[in-house]
């Protein structure tokens, strides 16, 4: 710790952005990076608390305050091999993860947090800038091989992983371009997907084979993977998005996100989609209010939508502030947990409607099977017999909302199971994932699983950490031992 009173002395530091009216006029990033002297005293704001409550808030473990003081110190280099001991891929969680270690930090008790995802962001793409970051195949090989069925964050980083480990690894996937939801299901206003690019050339250079456009289960027989590869990991995410089954729902113009924001991801590629989802010049209701609303929120006002609402089932949340001080958090959530609160995402300060405690009854057709419109009512919830909130109708607060264009952004109940998990015979959770033992494996000796295919919908943070204990019990598997690192492990033990 350089700076023992730097948490006293500097306020933090907040990212800027590109006006709005520019910024929709685009589908680049748009956050300005803070200048380096700037992020230097940012780090130096990290306090010496003994025991650091952000590491609670960080599945993969990182050593934030490690990293946090060699910025301070202007230790660059250092910085990023500390950053990669424990995050294959900080540049995306740096910008994509909603940083829960922030919300946890002990300076946030009582004042801002410390800019730790500014930080981790700008560490890599200065590592990259910089040229450190370049292709670590490893020195010898086993002779064993894996593939990675699905190449989202949870699969690049067991990838990586079984590959710095001497095994031969082939990634498969059905999308015609790695990266999964980095690729086709963030929007590039932020992430753009060179930044995506950049690490497949990596692990290609490191020996890693990535094979696109072909869906196992489908185009890709399940036994020749079995008979070629010495092991099988599903990475495969939960894509199976919530549907809203009410009248109406077969018309024409109601989709699911996951329908609409890869179109757009493909045409910022260069890629023509026939009959693209677009909701230029329509009245856009997104049903859903989390992350994945946001992104089509943002999306749709970039295709200049005529107007935009979001729907959301449940209550607004407190409107407590970014980041509320100890006293001021809702009771449910104190910290060091991730609060419960009212949020404003970049995608919503573009200009967005925003309804609460509202339930769709039924889609309005117009006379050519298209949706023209939404019945909706308004909800109260109170308390079931059994404890839990049940929403109640207000009576009298029916109302018909015009809609051209409906997204179900409602969230995902888990994997597809016609294809590799039907073929296989996995056994299931009661959640619908397949479920695995304490080491990763399925009920298929040699079949394993991680990521949200096996633990759920979840954050990008828990996909790459899945993807690096599994790999964990794959090599391990395949030799016996594993020299690989693993959090659940305590190698990172924080001295």
């Amino acid at each position: 710790m350089g700076d023992i009173r730097g948490f006293m002395k500097y306020p933090r530091n907040y990212v800027k952005k590109e006006d709005v009216a520019q910024r929709l006029k685009h589908y680049n990033e748009f956050l300005q990076i803070v200048p380096l002297e700037e992020l230097r005293t940012q780090g130096a704001r990290c306090m010496d608390c003994g025991i650091p409550f952000c590491h609670t808030g960080c599945p993969l473990g990182n050593i934030i305050p490690d990293w946090n003081d060699l910025v301070y110190r202007d230790q660059w280099r250092e910085a990023i091999d500390r950053l990669h001991a424990t995050n294959n891929f900080p540049e995306f969680t740096g910008r994509v993860c909603p940083a829960p270690c922030e919300t946890a930090c002990v300076l946030g008790i009582n004042e801002d947090p410390v800019s730790i995802k500014q930080i981790e962001m700008a560490i890599a793409d200065r590592a990259f800038d910089e040229g450190w970051i370049v292709p670590e195949p490893p020195n010898v090989r086993t002779g064993k091989s894996v593939a990675v069925v699905g190449s989202g964050p949870a699969g690049l980083a067991a990838a990586q992983q079984l590959n710095r480990a001497g095994h031969q690894v082939t990634v498969v996937d059905s999308a015609d371009r790695p990266g999964g939801l980095l690729m086709y299901g963030i929007p590039d206003f932020k992430l753009e997907k060179s930044r995506v690019w950049r690490r497949i050339d990596q692990m290609r250079a490191e020996g890693i084979e990535f094979r696109t456009s072909a869906n196992v289960g489908v185009d890709v027989s399940v036994d020749e993977l079995r008979e070629k590869y010495d092991a099988l990991l599903l990475t495969g995410g939960s894509t199976q998005g919530r549907d809203l089954k009410i009248p109406g729902r077969e018309l024409g113009g109601i989709h699911f996100a996951m329908e609409f924001l890869p179109q757009q991801n493909k045409i910022n590629q260069g890629d023509s989609v026939e009959d693209q989802i677009l909701a230029t010049d329509k009245d856009v209701i997104v049903i859903g209010g989390g992350d994945t609303g946001s992104d089509c929120t943002g999306t749709s006002n970039r295709q200049r939508c005529r107007s935009l609402t979001q729907f959301e089932l449940f209550p607004a949340p407190p409107d407590v502030g970014q980041f509320p001080r100890a006293s001021q958090r809702p009771a449910g959530t104190p910290w060091p947990y991730w609060p419960i609160i009212f949020r404003t995402s970049t995608s919503h300060e573009e200009g967005c409607q925003r309804e609460f405690s509202i339930e769709t009854k039924e889609f309005l057709a117009d006379d050519g099977g298209h949706v023209r419109g939404l019945r909706t009512v308004n909800i109260e919830w109170t308390k079931g017999d059994n404890g839990r909130p049940v929403p109640k109708e207000i009576p009298d607060t029916e109302k018909i909302w015009p809609a051209q264009l409906v997204l179900l952004a409602m969230g995902f109940v888990g994997p597809e199971k016609q294809g590799a998990i039907e073929q296989l015979g996995l056994e299931l959770d009661p959640r619908g994932n397949v479920k695995c033992n304490e080491e990763y494996m399925s009920s298929v000796p040699g079949v394993f699983a991680a990521g949200d295919m096996r633990r759920g919908q979840s954050l990008v943070v828990w996909a790459i950490h899945e993807g690096r204990e599994a790999a964990r019990s794959v090599d391990k598997y395949l030799m016996g031992v594993s020299h690989l690192p693993s959090v659940n492990a305590g190698d990172f033990a924080w001295k």
